[in-house]
């Protein structure tokens, strides 16, 4: 007989994507002191169907909560993924200049359901790391230009 933790066992073991991690300003540079925004485009519901003890098992994984980590020791946790600049939703201010490696963790909620039969909410949660991305912090310099 299928039971929960068979359905639980299933969920931990889907090959869930990391999340894309993308940075503004891009090409791997901000400025010390200035709002460097983050967000991942990463945010639809991944579907498979399973068969699990000769039962048809559709599994739902849905991003839940995004956790930041910002490279020198500052992160935080969202249920949002962020936006694309002008919307600067998750920003962080390096204070000094250097090279970090931020990276983007997400924690998928899922659902399950047997052949056509109703939705269930799957208990616990998975997390799937993602990858630092390099990042660095300069500061600016002034300089006269000619008319």
């Amino acid at each position: 007989m299928l039971t929960v933790a068979d359905i639980q066992r299933a969920f931990a073991e889907l090959p869930l994507p990391a999340s894309t991690l993308v940075i503004q300003p891009p090409d791997g540079l901000t400025l010390v002191n200035f709002a460097t925004n983050f967000y991942t485009t990463s945010t639809s519901t991944i579907s498979t169907t399973v068969s699990l003890l000769g039962q048809e098992v559709t599994l739902e994984a849905t991003p839940a909560t995004f956790h930041w980590y910002f490279g020198d020791g500052e992160s935080t946790s969202t249920r949002k993924p962020g936006a694309p600049y002008p919307d600067l939703t998750i920003t962080h201010h390096y204070q000094r200049k250097g090279d970090y490696l931020p990276s983007l963790t997400t924690t998928y909620t899922g659902r399950y359901k047997i052949a056509d039969g109703p939705w269930h909410t799957i208990p616990g949660t998975v997390t799937i790391d993602g990858t630092t991305q390099p990042l660095r912090a300069i500061e600016a310099q002034p300089k006269l230009v000619g008319y």
